[in-house]
């Protein structure tokens, strides 16, 4: 038997090392490697999607969901030819762009570049800055893009008419003000802060500018299903998908309607995705329109024509459709108030028709929800709101500065 030799501190050491080295090597020869993320495709792709979501407020975390639920999407597997960019914002002063690649059966991030403070994200040269850069890094023969924010349709961001009664006016009280520990949350097209608001010509402009027309705009915000906004942005998508109301907090179903929003566009799929997913959410209530961008101009030509010969009587806008819960109400049901508005048959039957074409896909759960009065029944839907008929005060000024206005009238 021989005898063992005591051993020194120093050799207890290192003998304890080569024992936890070779644990790590058995280790790791024993488990699966961490997949590696599968090649960046080389040169143009089909499709580039871009997530886009500059500073919320409030939104962050619900924003941080949506990006994972896109990327189990992308775990599950998409087509080689596409490829998803987010633009995120963690504070109203820094951001960064990013990939969501697929690795296995995972989906890892890939940084692209780091935004330092100040970001500029509301002027028409630093929004095309950003999309520059989307374009440079993952150039494609289709764009699309998600943008995710508040929303407040058309309404401008700071008016455009200083007309001297808006001094007197009393100031309206936004939705997202009315949040509540015992009301859900819903989600301008920017954040809570004027200075973080972005004019929806301004992205028009910047959409232009960047070279980049997309196949479609989705916005994950309140609102945004309004013909004042399809027609701003006709000359820069194809189609544009909203919400006519508030949306919940929530946000899009991206996890159930991703498959329909990349690689083959499946419109009524996205449609049905959402109406499916908010039918059966803990809040159940959803609207959702897509709007085909180039119908709109045969649609404003109709409205005018409409508008030419018969008048709007304001003491029906009580029986009109709305959906918001705005006092005095500021979004209504196109199609009810246009079904109100015209007494000639013929050219209501034309318009229904026109309507039809603009805006093919629609869905609604059976009430719209708003933080400031709660549910609200929907009896009649078109996919498609419009300020035509407000009584609002602010509004009657504001709208006539809008493109579908000056077109119509």
């Amino acid at each position: 038997m021989a005898i063992q030799q005591p051993q020194t501190p120093h050799l207890q050491i290192i003998r304890r090392l080569l024992l936890l080295l070779a644990a790590a090597v058995l280790f790791t020869a024993c488990c699966e490697k961490k997949p590696s993320p599968e090649p960046i495709p080389s040169g143009t792709v089909e499709q580039t999607h871009l997530m886009y979501m500059p500073w919320s407020d409030n939104l962050t975390s619900y924003f941080r969901v949506n990006i994972d639920d896109m990327a189990s999407v992308i775990a599950a597997g998409i087509d080689d030819g596409v490829r998803v960019l987010v633009f995120f914002m963690e504070s109203s002063s820094t951001g960064s762009l990013f990939e969501l690649q697929r690795a296995g059966s995972q989906c890892v991030r890939r940084t692209i570049k780091e935004y330092e403070a100040p970001v500029d994200f509301t002027t028409t040269a630093g929004i095309a800055s950003i999309l520059g850069d989307v374009k440079a890094e993952a150039p494609a023969r289709r764009y699309t893009m998600s943008i995710g924010s508040h929303g407040m349709a058309w309404l401008p961001v700071a008016s455009q008419t200083k007309a001297p009664e808006r001094s007197s006016l009393p100031r309206r009280k936004e939705y997202w003000e009315y949040a509540a520990p015992d009301r859900p949350l819903t989600r301008w097209f920017g954040g809570v802060n004027v200075a973080n608001r972005t004019e929806i010509q301004t992205l028009a402009e910047a959409l232009t500018q960047a070279g980049m027309h997309m196949d479609y705009i989705l916005f994950d915000d309140c609102y945004m299903s309004s013909v004042e906004v399809a027609y701003d942005l006709r000359h820069v998508t194809d189609y544009l998908i909203g919400s006519t109301s508030e949306i919940m907090a929530y946000g899009f179903p991206y996890a159930l309607a991703g498959e329909h929003m990349l690689g083959e566009v499946n419109y009524e799929g996205i449609c049905d995705a959402f109406h499916n997913f908010y039918s059966n959410y803990e809040f159940p209530y959803g609207t959702i329109g897509v709007t085909c961008c180039a119908e709109l101009d045969d649609l404003a030509d109709i409205m005018r024509r409409i508008n030419t010969s018969c008048t709007f009587d304001s003491a029906q806008v009580g029986e009109l459709q709305r959906l918001d819960g705005y006092s005095p109400a500021l979004f209504f049901d196109m199609g009810d108030y246009v079904h109100h508005l015209c007494t000639d048959a013929a050219l209501l039957d034309e318009f229904e028709r026109q309507l039809a074409r603009t805006v093919p896909w629609h869905r609604h759960t059976d009430y719209y929800y708003s933080m400031s009065n709660g549910r609200n029944p929907i009896y009649t839907f078109s996919g498609i709101t419009t300020s035509d008929p407000s009584v609002d005060p602010e509004i009657v000024i504001d709208r006539q500065q809008t493109a579908w206005y000056r077109a119509t009238h």
